[in-house]
């Protein structure tokens, strides 16, 4: 039977299932982008009209081809490269054997590089890949360069730097305090010694004047009395304003210790809250949207806003670098948007014009009444009325 087979026939299955699989790779052409099945095949192939067609293309400038592909097989390679095994250190061949089981795969026969080698040693010297030859073979780890995955992993060593354990913070707190306490109750004690006569037949004189004042004995009795009631009083009030001074430094401490950590849990790096007033710091758009106040309408991936202009019905879409927090005057609803009290409302009660921070006493919430000072400016922002 000549030509094609009938569909069901077992020819017409056998020529699918080698059809389906991998071919060799003498008979593939890559201008052409036809994989030939045997040597009968590819050789009428290259005697074809569009072959001859492809590789005059090709020969008016061959550089600009093998640049191409060149670069669409180091793209494929480093793809499969991050996405199955990510930073790890893996064998170089293993990685080409998955990238060629694709049957779409680009050749390396058609790029620069003619081994799996001269690939390897040039990703290494674009810095593409950590690359190191071993008794097995080449391993090449990627090195990942995304501005994402950098920014995450400083916020991972940054977190982990901060997640001090509690525990031991609080050891370290009640360690400090018992150091203070001994300071501040330690009392010199006497130094007694020995009494020697160098010589004993020394004479021992005491001289003892005792002089008495005019006064009256009864008033003299009456007045040491009166003083030592007197002293006797000064001492315990001294006692008690030093031992409310102990209570009232310890309770601080264990509030800046809480307000630390209230301000390690809701630190964020990203501010945006919808309703907020924001302004725009970003000339990316024109000087028309420049130093323009707007409303978050809503808030995109954390980082990104739809926001509204005040004073136009216009809508944009805009990332948190290019916006600013609002500062309006004093007695003003503010919200804060980052640090301890994230999320609260209150109110602007003074500006710090010369340290950039403000006083805002929160209105809402079992925090209610809190007056907080040092607020930084890009902590709070105006809320739309």
């Amino acid at each position: 039977m000549g030509g094609k087979a009938e569909k069901g026939t077992p020819k017409y299955i056998a020529n699918k299932i080698k059809a389906k699989g991998l071919q060799k790779l003498r008979w593939y052409c890559q201008m052409c982008q036809k994989q030939c099945r045997d040597e009968n095949g590819f050789k009428c192939h290259t005697m074809s009209e569009s072959h001859q067609r492809q590789l005059l293309l090709f020969a008016d400038n061959a550089s600009r081809y093998i640049d191409e592909f060149s670069r669409e097989f180091a793209d494929g390679y480093l793809e499969l490269l991050k996405r199955q095994f990510g930073t790890k250190r893996v064998n170089a061949n293993k990685v080409y054997q998955d990238y060629i089981s694709n049957r779409d795969h680009l050749h390396m026969n058609a790029t620069q590089w003619e081994t799996l080698t001269d690939f390897v040693k040039w990703l290494g010297r674009e810095g593409k890949c950590v690359v190191d030859e071993t008794e097995k073979g080449w391993f090449v780890a990627y090195i990942d360069r995304d501005p994402a995955t950098i920014a995450a992993q400083e916020a991972k060593v940054k977190k982990e730097k901060m997640d001090k354990d509690d525990q031991e913070r609080m050891l370290e707190f009640i360690q400090k305090q018992v150091e203070k306490g001994k300071k501040e109750t330690s009392t010199e004690e006497p130094s007694y010694t020995e009494f020697k006569r160098e010589n004993s037949q020394e004479r021992l004189t005491l001289n003892i004047n005792l002089k008495r004042r005019p006064e009256d004995k009864s008033d003299g009795l009456t007045k040491s009395a009166l003083q030592v009631q007197k002293t006797k009083e000064e001492s315990s009030s001294k006692k008690k304003k030093i031992e409310e001074k102990n209570k009232q430094s310890a309770l601080d401490a264990i509030k800046e210790m809480q307000e630390k950590a209230r301000e390690r849990a809701n630190r964020k790096d990203h501010w945006l809250t919808e309703g907020i007033i924001v302004k725009i710091v970003t000339k990316s758009l024109g000087d028309k949207y420049f130093k323009r106040k707007a409303v978050v309408e809503r808030v995109v991936d954390k980082y990104a806003a739809h926001v509204k202009l005040v004073d136009d019905n216009v809508k944009l879409k805009l990332d948190q670098n290019h916006l600013e927090t609002v500062i309006p005057s004093t007695g003003r609803l503010v919200k804060f948007v980052n640090g301890a009290y994230n999320g609260q409302t209150g109110v602007l009660k003074m500006i710090d014009v010369e340290g950039y921070c403000c006083d805002v006493e929160i209105c809402s919430g079992p925090l209610s009444g809190r007056l907080v000072k040092g607020v930084q400016y890009e902590d709070i922002s105006k809320m739309a009325s």
